[in-house]
């Protein structure tokens, strides 16, 4: 077992055992629908204040009629109860000896995985692949990641972003998000703080300008 929290909320206690919550039950592989935003990135313009969603970036890698599931790139954890970390045998804590980056993906179902990751890596658990970038959520990546045949490129999410039928739209409609084409750069950026400016401006938006430019919803 393990645990994590947010660093910017010191009452985001997770817990999480990789060995089974990062695995789905008979997952299914998921793919682009027409219409739809998967393989984008959602950016929460600065109508958006909640402390969860605030200046977040979403890689989005399910959208259908149903509804929408994304991850947040641009949060990181720090690891508290260092101890606890070390049971021997425990995928997690290998994973951050090996200093696999690991992030707050959203506040859904918290003690589940996903690993947003480059392409070169598929495997029969991949569950959304978008040419550079693709989603797994088994604990068969993690064990990779830490024998060095992982993914180039790759960070760790824990929780989820979830939408019901029509909320994401409306959202949208509500001008509380914009979407930008995901990107390898922005989603690996090393330095966080980064991404939510550098994913507006990829588009030629400043987030500082945009609540005048559009007026409030």
């Amino acid at each position: 077992m393990f645990f994590f929290k947010r660093k910017s909320n010191a009452d985001s206690l997770i817990h999480i055992n990789a060995h089974d919550t990062i695995t789905f039950k008979n997952p299914a592989p998921l793919h682009r629908s027409e219409g739809y935003l998967q393989g984008q990135l959602l950016v929460s313009t600065p109508l958006v204040t909640s402390s969860c969603f605030h200046q977040s970036v979403i890689y989005l890698f399910a959208h259908t009629a149903q509804g929408a599931m994304g991850v947040i790139i641009n949060q990181p954890l720090e690891t508290s109860h260092t101890q606890a970390l070390l049971d021997e045998g425990d995928l997690a804590a290998q994973a951050i000896a090996q200093d696999i980056g690991i992030y707050y993906g959203g506040p859904v179902d918290r003690g589940r995985g996903f690993v947003i990751h480059t392409s070169d890596y598929s495997s029969e658990h991949s569950l959304f692949t978008s040419p550079p970038l693709a989603v797994s959520a088994h604990a068969s990546i993690l064990r990779d990641m830490i024998a060095g045949t992982g993914p180039r490129k790759s960070l760790l999410c824990v929780g989820y972003a979830g939408w019901s039928a029509g909320q994401l739209e409306q959202e949208l409609e509500e001008n509380s998000w914009i979407t930008v084409p995901a990107s390898p750069d922005i989603i690996f950026e090393p330095y966080d703080d980064m991404k939510w400016n550098m994913a507006s401006r990829s588009l030629g938006i400043d987030m500082n300008f945009y609540s005048h430019s559009v007026g409030h919803a």
